[in-house]
């Protein structure tokens, strides 16, 4: 990919109206700050899964509790499609602004849900059939939300920057992993492990929710885009529906490149904590720091890639981060296992963040750009979270089984790598454009 491909005006149409750099500048942060929360209710569940799972899934043997809690975490990707297709269908005929307050909105029922849920001690097996439920409100609400804070903000970029802004969208998710990160901390070192398993791990989930208010003020004064190619007349559900089957090849592809950065994403950040503690035999404290410093890395380093992507292209950043993923993950892996201790963990798990921010801040950007502009958002939103549901978002469940059907602690380098390979692959298909594409209702000219 040229440096001038990056910058594609017949993909990227979106304005009907200019947008001052003010109004720009209040987008971003609405966009990045209600993007940020959701991420953080969504993932405290799987931060807290040990303490979760004694709570709602008391179960003899404390691994099949924590497999099950897990399975949990994961049943919220299943109805992350479902949420693509029919929020990402409603962002797409109501526009941006109206899709993020509605997500909002589910975000905010699905981590209420949760937290307020007496345990099954008090109530029995109510108690965890609640919390599923709350973990599937999440789950549909998060199936829209990053495509439709991904696409607004490449909506609203300046030429040229396009890369830079859409990689806000992945940024504030690592504010998300350092907030939860230091909620963590906090709890480890204030509560006695005893009172976390209460009802401390509930803290972390009612601060978000009273956070919820204010960013609903924040995203109602966003400015609202449009695809010019739709007009003022809204798309009906059929049509929607329509151009998704015609396009099934882009989804498809776009799929294949995001199973990588959904894959890497949930390593380094949920699943990291689990497996400090349990396998590593770290303490809590130590993990979250961990988890901190891998937010903090990512905060500084995806707008940078981003950036750079603008410049040079984005084919090939994910050319090289994808490979260095599939070459790299088992290898330091089983450094790490050899000799388990902190100053690893962290090397290891840097070093997976680096490459996740390396290739993600030019995948995310590279699928708005290549959408179809009339269904962008609900194509976005159903690849993204296809690709979790049938991979990130069982991470944590996967890295887990195996090992304990295996008895290798590397083993989830392997999971890593094939990841990657699947990326390789996708990056490989776009040369292959033509005949892949060759009955699409859009063209991909102007992209590659």
């Amino acid at each position: 990919m040229q440096n001038n491909a990056a910058n594609t005006p017949d993909s990227i149409s979106t304005r009907n109206v200019p947008i001052s750099t003010v109004s720009r500048l209040k987008s971003v942060i609405g966009v990045a700050s209600g993007n940020a929360l959701e991420m953080y209710d969504f993932m405290i569940f799987g931060y807290y899964a040990k303490w979760i799972a004694r709570a709602f899934f008391p179960l003899q043997n404390e691994v099949n509790s924590l497999l099950l809690t897990l399975a949990t975490f994961g049943a919220g990707f299943l109805m992350r499609p479902l949420g693509a297709v029919l929020l990402g269908g409603y962002t797409d005929r109501h526009g941006r602004r109206a899709g993020l307050l509605l997500t909002l909105s589910l975000m905010a029922i699905g981590t209420a849900t949760i937290a307020l849920t007496p345990s099954y001690s008090t109530i029995g097996l109510a108690a965890s059939l609640i919390v599923v439920t709350g973990r599937l409100l999440q789950g549909l609400s998060a199936g829209a939300e990053l495509g439709a804070a991904s696409v607004y903000l490449s909506e609203i970029a300046p030429e040229g920057l396009r890369g830079l802004y859409v990689s806000f969208q992945s940024a504030s998710q690592q504010v998300s992993v350092m907030g939860a990160a230091v909620m963590g901390i906090v709890l480890v070192k204030c509560l006695p492990e005893e009172a976390i398993g209460r009802w401390g791990w509930r803290l972390p989930l009612l601060v978000g929710c009273a956070l919820i208010p204010f960013l609903f003020w924040i995203r109602q004064s966003m400015t609202e885009t449009r695809p010019v190619s739709v007009g003022s007349r809204r798309l009906s559900g059929r049509e929607v529906l329509g151009s998704l089957v015609a396009d099934w090849r882009i989804i498809l592809i776009a799929t294949l490149f995001t199973t990588l950065t959904t894959t890497a994403f949930y390593f380094i950040t949920v699943y990291t904590l689990t497996f400090g503690v349990t396998e590593l035999r770290l303490a809590s404290k130590d993990a979250l720091t961990v988890t901190l410093f891998v937010g903090l890395l990512n905060v500084v380093v995806l707008p940078v890639m981003g950036r750079i992507s603008d410049r040079v292209g984005r084919r090939g950043l994910l050319w090289s981060a994808s490979l260095l993923f599939l070459v790299s993950a088992y290898p330091t892996m089983l450094w790490l296992v050899a000799a388990p201790s902190f100053a690893r963990l962290l090397t290891v798990e840097l070093w997976f963040a680096f490459l996740y921010a390396s290739y993600n801040a030019a995948m995310v950007v590279y699928l708005t750009e290549f959408m179809p502009p009339k269904v962008r958002a609900t194509s976005f939103a159903l690849a993204y979270s296809t690709a979790t549901a049938l991979f990130g978002g069982f991470t944590p469940f996967v890295c887990t089984y195996v090992i304990k059907e295996t008895g290798n602690k590397a083993a989830p380098g392997l999971w890593l790598s094939f990841a990657a390979l699947i990326a390789v692959c996708a990056v490989a298909s776009t040369y292959l454009r033509r005949s892949l594409v060759s009955r699409s209702s859009y063209s991909w000219n102007s992209v590659f």
